[in-house]
């Protein structure tokens, strides 16, 4: 149902502030005071007509004590609805011109239904983009009095077992009002149904004003005069409209005044206005609103188990105070029943049908569908034939994708994007899905055919890019994945190293059939999301490194244990036999989760059963990014790795892009050559080492995680060997703060040209500021008050006979000095990258001796004076040799003793 564009001219503007004055009225326990007239006076009779009694003539006076009627009540149904169309549905739906009425029965009043909000068009920058699928809220209609509200269920406690608590629950959380409106007609007469108009709507449902004003730093603010609706559609068991809200802010403030000479820094602005609307004052968002009936046979829930990751809906059952943890975690997953409940392999009843978005490039087409249906072998083998589906939405298609309808994949654009998700809404009560939209950005497009801009994704991949900012502004940054993002730098970075070695042409279908490997997997591994499955960080190491390289194994069973790791690219050594690069096929993991997930069971313990497989198969491992963060302590928990031997991994990834910057340099420069080329391919190898420094330094201290449940005899920790753990610190230390392993000819860093069409330009690249990110992260983890602690109590996790031989933390930090600052005892000249780290790891000791931060164990301070004390002697040996040291090393070194002795002195203060 389409709306014409709507249009404000003054007239328009000034009837709908007429209208806007009267709806207020009608919420009014009376008439408004007229502001020119008395009190008394303000009240103004009815016609006439209205007041005459039933049979009376056209013009008689009402007799005498007859009841007049309530100015305030809502007009009769039928004249409310007078040349208005209904559209018939879950719940029914009334237009006039620009006029939308819900028509809301009595049996829907106090029935619960899902509202989910999905935003169709947005502004396209900083997070806030097209084709995103928003909140959800299992929602009630209630009327009070002639106010009608839509109240959001309180879900997260419950008592369902016990009426006395489940009072409690219901007077101790409260609920949410998601919106209201006034009743706008009396009761149908058959029906009894009412009317309510839909503009209730057009507000800022999905907090939308918080995003904008996180990401541009204004207060917008809906305009509810200058918003409307564009579609409707209404089926049995759904309703949907789609409105557009304009939010606009009266100014843009001017930024406050720097001293002269100041240079602006963008970071430290107040505002940050959005750069690619017409006018940054006004924006509009469509949102598509869904009012969803529930089943009326809900879904049997399916319990989680930490051994195989599912996205949950999770709520507290206060029923009884029997159980030590009240929390119920239900799976999400799709209701996938057989046709035939005995036959060994059936169709489902429902299958799991995603439509391709008509926007997709049909070259991309292909393979997304096998993206898609790939999952079809994982549930083959339980028993289900075709239980997935692709279709292609026709691009002639009266419906939009962003119904609670269809899930789809759609296709989107955006000024600084480079991401695919795959999000999804289910039933708060059982964890059934019910609508999923996968997003893919043209970062296939950008990342595939290496059109993207290194100031686009960063120099050393330490940076938080702004469409990123832009979700964690939504509130659903956390919960979003980076893989299309990270597989598109590995691609970029394969692509780079093969056309360097003269394997690959990139014009060839050699290539071409290399891009779409990568997309097949990226749609796989988010079809995987909206399946119900969780990352799995771990799956990347159930495959050795010698399987790596068997052609027929990887293309059996893939690269890795699982599509739902963030898997490298299988790249060879020069000289190694090259294989299947890509992951173009579900791992043992895939399998084993969707069984755990779909196959049809009849008993709890079948389904412990499946579960419990893990423990024999090491191939089943899980581990989700609760595990992989920052302070992550499994070292085979990673992202972007591949092989049994993270370890191994990095130093194989360090020498291949230093194989590529090789390359690189000793290229010539053609003629017709893209300008930027050579400083991608650069940043490309850069890219790959930025996520070495902390996957390696994981070892240092770190403990390898177990799943297993009590009484599995396997223990839950299990500290990493020593051995490991060395060998980690010395690949950081000797290699990544290595000069060599950075060395760029002068000729070469001459000739990285710029884009000099555009107006903001890079300039030189700055190869010491990528090397020193880097470094620091490499310092900040190894001087973290969590690895200085996991360092203290390994002891206590080893047999007697084996805790001589643990890594000490006296070790690290004494083996990390020595490193950072070698020159003190070879007396070789400090360059800048050396003296950079050195003043890095300084004011790292300073944090630790002055300002330790929470968590910081009181031997971490104690051993890091003993380093500091160590250090302070060493330079003033150093200078006391000083004669034909540089001015730059004598300046440095010289700082760096103040620095020191002065923090020797200060006073420790705890934070």
């Amino acid at each position: 149902m389409n709306f014409p564009a709507r249009t404000t001219p003054r007239l328009t503007l000034l009837a709908s502030a007429a209208m806007a004055v009267l709806s207020l009225s009608a919420c009014a326990t009376g008439p408004a005071p007229s502001a020119a007239a008395p009190v008394a006076q303000a009240v103004t009779p009815p016609p006439a007509d209205a007041a005459r009694a039933p049979g009376a003539a056209p013009g008689a006076a009402a007799a005498p004590g007859a009841a007049r009627p309530d100015p305030a009540a809502p007009r009769p149904f039928a004249e409310v609805a007078r040349d208005a169309k209904r559209s018939d549905g879950f719940v029914p739906v009334w237009r006039k011109d620009e006029k939308v009425w819900l028509e809301i029965s009595k049996e829907q009043l106090g029935r619960p239904m899902l509202f989910s909000v999905n935003i169709a068009e947005s502004v396209g920058e900083r997070g806030l983009y097209a084709s995103q699928m928003g909140p959800r809220w299992m929602v009630e209609f209630r009327r009070i009095g002639n106010q009608m509200q839509m109240v959001a269920r309180q879900t997260g406690f419950r008592a369902d077992r016990d009426k006395a608590n489940a009072r409690a629950v219901a007077q101790g959380f409260s609920e949410s009002l998601i919106a209201s409106g006034p009743v706008a007609s009396a009761e149908h007469p058959e029906r009894k149904s009412v009317l309510v108009d839909a503009s209730l709507l057009l507000a800022d449902l999905a907090s939308y004003s918080t995003a904008l004003e996180r990401a541009f730093r204004l207060p917008y603010a809906p305009d509810r005069a200058n918003s409307f609706f564009q579609d409707v559609r209404t089926d049995a068991g759904l309703t949907t409209l789609s409105a557009k809200v304009h939010y606009a802010v009266p100014r843009i403030p001017v930024p406050p005044p720097l001293p002269p000479g100041t240079p602006p820094n963008p970071a430290a602005q107040t505002t940050q206005p959005p750069q690619f609307t017409p006018d940054a004052r006004s924006l509009f968002v469509t949102f598509v609103y869904n009012l969803r009936e529930l089943p009326a046979q809900a879904m049997a829930p399916r319990v989680a188990d930490p051994r195989v990751g599912y996205f949950t809906d999770t709520y507290t059952d206060l029923s009884d105070d029997v159980r030590a943890n009240a929390k119920v975690h239900n799976i999400k997953r799709w209701r996938l029943d057989k046709k035939d409940p005995n036959a060994a392999m059936s169709e489902p009843v429902q299958p799991i049908t995603f439509w391709m978005d008509r926007n997709i490039p049909v070259r991309y087409r292909k393979a997304v569908e096998e993206g898609i249906l790939e999952w079809n072998r994982a549930f083959e083998r339980i028993g289900f034939k075709n239980a997935v589906v692709a279709k292609q939405q026709p691009d002639d298609a009266s419906f939009d994708l962003m119904d609670a309808r269809h899930a789809s994949i759609r296709w989107f654009l955006g000024a600084d994007v480079g991401f695919a998700q795959g999000p999804s809404h289910s039933d708060p009560r059982t964890g059934e899905i019910f609508d999923a939209d996968i997003r893919m950005s043209d970062v296939f497009g950008r990342g595939g055919r290496r059109l993207v801009r290194d100031d686009f994704y960063g120099m050393a991949g330490g940076e938080v890019p702004a469409w990123k900012a832009g979700l964690d502004a939504l509130g659903q940054g956390h919960t979003h994945c980076t893989y299309a993002l990270d597989a598109g730098d590995e691609l970029g970075f394969a692509l780079d190293l093969m056309e360097a070695r003269g394997e690959l042409d990139p014009d060839t279908p050699e290539a071409e059939r290399f891009v779409q490997n990568y997309i097949k997997d990226v749609i796989t591994h988010e079809v995987g999301h909206t399946l119900g499955l969780r990352h799995n960080f771990k799956a990347s190491t159930t495959i050795t490194r010698d399987q790596l390289k068997d052609t027929a194994f990887v293309t059996r069973e893939g690269i890795s244990g699982s599509v739902m790791d963030y898997n490298a690219f299988n790249l060879p050594l020069q000289g190694e036999p090259k294989t299947e690069m890509n992951m173009v096929t579900l791992g043992a993991y895939d399998l084993f989760a969707i069984e755990y997930g779909y196959k049809p069971v009849k008993s709890a313990e079948e389904l412990k059963a499946i579960a419990e497989r893990s423990r024999t198969d090491k191939r089943l491992a899980f581990s989700d990014d609760g595990d992989v963060g920052p302070d992550g302590i499994d070292p085979l928990v990673n992202q972007r790795d591949l092989g049994d031997s993270p370890l191994a991994y990095a130093q194989r990834r360090l020498q291949l892009s230093k194989e590529l910057w090789a390359r690189v340099q000793a290229r010539q420069p053609q003629a017709g050559d893209d300008p930027e080329r050579a400083r991608r391919s650069l940043l490309a190898g850069f890219r790959q080492v930025g996520t070495l420094p902390v996957m390696a330094a994981k070892y240092v201290g770190g403990m390898h995680t177990d799943r297993d449940q009590p009484g599995s005899g396997r223990p839950a920790f299990r500290p990493v060997d020593p051995v490991q753990q060395r060998a980690a610190l010395r690949f950081l230390t000797q290699e990544l703060f290595s000069n060599d392993s950075f060395s760029f000819k002068p000729e070469f860093l001459q000739s990285l040209q710029q884009d000099y069409i555009e107006w903001q330009r890079t300039g030189p690249l700055n190869v010491p500021q990528a090397v020193l990110a880097l470094h620091t992260q490499t310092l900040d983890r190894l001087m973290s008050p969590g690895t200085a602690r996991r360092l203290l109590d390994l002891p206590q996790y080893l047999p007697e006979a084996q805790r001589k031989s643990a890594l000490s933390l006296n070790e690290v930090y004494s083996t990390l000095q020595g490193a950072v600052w070698s020159e003190l005892k070879t007396g070789k000249a400090t360059d800048e990258l050396r003296r950079s780290l050195q003043r890095e790891h300084l004011q790292r000791l300073k944090t630790v001796l002055t300002r330790p931060a929470p968590g910081t164990p009181a031997d971490a301070v104690s051993l890091a004076r003993l380093q500091a004390v160590e250090l302070q002697g060493q330079l003033r040996a150093a200078l006391g040799k000083k004669a034909g040291m540089a001015v730059e090393d004598r300046a440095h070194l010289e700082e760096a003793l103040a620095l020191v002795t002065e923090t020797l002195r200060a006073t420790l203060q705890r934070m």
